[in-house]
């Protein structure tokens, strides 16, 4: 639904879906334990402990510690404020390449229009995980590497979605209004366009933060992401996927990590979704 003045208020004034609740309590949960892994960790996250390898979960290490004797709930805190820089990171790249990009598609259509479309086609060409796996195995493993590359995919997936928005929005009668004002194509956009489709850009935004974070985590298992000493939860499952049957503890606490991240992201922009536009509210 679209409005004249450009406002979320409305729809921010509908009931909260449970989805929405959930997803935000998860998500600011782990927003909270990457902050705090800034400055305490139950123990230090880089300190071997060989006397202590292996142990399993306990009252001193909830989560036990790895081959090395480090604690894994510690090592998974620290991972977690990189995993979600990374995929902040990212997803900013795309939104800030990829929707000027689109919003220029759509107010000047045209040859313009079809020549970014086509290159979006071009990078869509690639699955995800592949081509970030390609530039980092070109550029060298690392977070930095694994931002521009996951940011990369993000460009064209929030050019499409800007563009097909913004599309709509360009055929209503308050737009016509406006170019009949005399206002300009960016003028209209900047007022008009952009403040209309921003609950579909929150909510993509949320999807793709989540995948991002799983791409980090992909990367990291092949070796490709986060390089140490800094910890990894994709680098922490490859390190002990051969002590699954001597350490489960190391395999399962990484993994659950990972799913109830993502599953968080998921079910807030599910309920941003539902909050954001009227059309594909649940009924309660």
């Amino acid at each position: 639904m679209a409005f004249p003045d450009g406002h979320l208020a409305p729809a921010l004034r509908r009931p909260r879906s449970g989805a929405l609740v959930l997803g935000a309590a998860i998500t600011a949960a782990f927003c909270l334990i990457a902050a705090t892994a800034l400055f305490w960790t139950p123990h230090p996250w880089d300190t071997l402990d060989i006397a202590n390898r292996l142990m399993p979960p306990s009252a001193a290490h909830p989560f036990g510690t790895d081959h090395f004797g480090r604690d894994v709930l510690s090592m998974i805190m620290k991972a977690s404020h990189t995993s979600i820089v990374v995929a902040l990171v990212a997803v900013a790249i795309g939104v800030g390449l990829g929707v000027p990009v689109g919003a220029f598609a759509a107010a000047r259509r045209g040859l313009v229009d079809e020549a970014l479309m086509r290159a979006s086609d071009f990078v869509f060409a690639f699955p995800a995980l592949l081509s970030a796996v390609m530039i980092t195995a070109l550029a060298g493993p690392g977070a930095v590497n694994s931002i521009v590359a996951i940011g990369i995919f993000n460009i064209p997936v929030f050019a499409r979605l800007t563009r097909g928005a913004a599309l709509g929005v360009w055929q209503l009668e308050f737009i016509l209004a406006a170019r009949l004002a005399g206002r300009g194509a960016v003028s209209i956009t900047l007022r008009h366009i952009l403040p209309n489709i921003a609950g579909i850009l929150i909510v993509q935004a949320t999807i793709q933060f989540a995948l991002a974070i799983l791409a980090e985590a992909g990367l990291s298992y092949l070796g490709l992401g986060t390089t140490p000493p800094d910890p990894s939860w994709g680098r922490m499952l490859n390190e002990s996927q051969t002590m699954i049957h001597v350490a489960p503890h190391l395999v399962i606490f990484p993994g659950l990590t990972i799913a109830v991240a993502v599953l968080g992201l998921n079910l807030l922009g599910d309920g941003l979704r539902d909050v954001l536009d009227p059309r594909l509210a649940r009924p309660r």
